[in-house]
């Protein structure tokens, strides 16, 4: 019984391992998001009654966990959190 629950264990860990290592290719294949220097507008839902021009920022970095740090505003923040570009 034990050797069979050491067996799950591994199986979910080795599954874990495969998630990271592809979420890290995914980022690095080029595909992202936001660059230093872009401007991003938050979504109205999370400024309500601003305008859209007092709802952009300017990207200063890109993290490594795919967040960025903007100019003149404080935190990291998610893709989630803006406005899609058209």
């Amino acid at each position: 019984m034990a050797a069979g629950a050491m067996g799950a264990i591994g199986a979910l860990m080795m599954r874990g391992s495969n998630a990271r290592r592809m979420r890290r290719s995914d980022r690095d294949s080029g595909d992202i998001w936001a660059r230093p220097g872009m401007d991003v507008v938050f979504r109205a839902e999370l400024m309500p009654g601003r305008d859209g021009s007092e709802r952009t920022f300017r990207v200063q970095e890109l993290l490594p966990s795919g967040r960025v740090l903007l100019e003149n505003f404080s935190g990291e923040h998610a893709e989630k959190e803006f406005e899609r570009v058209r």
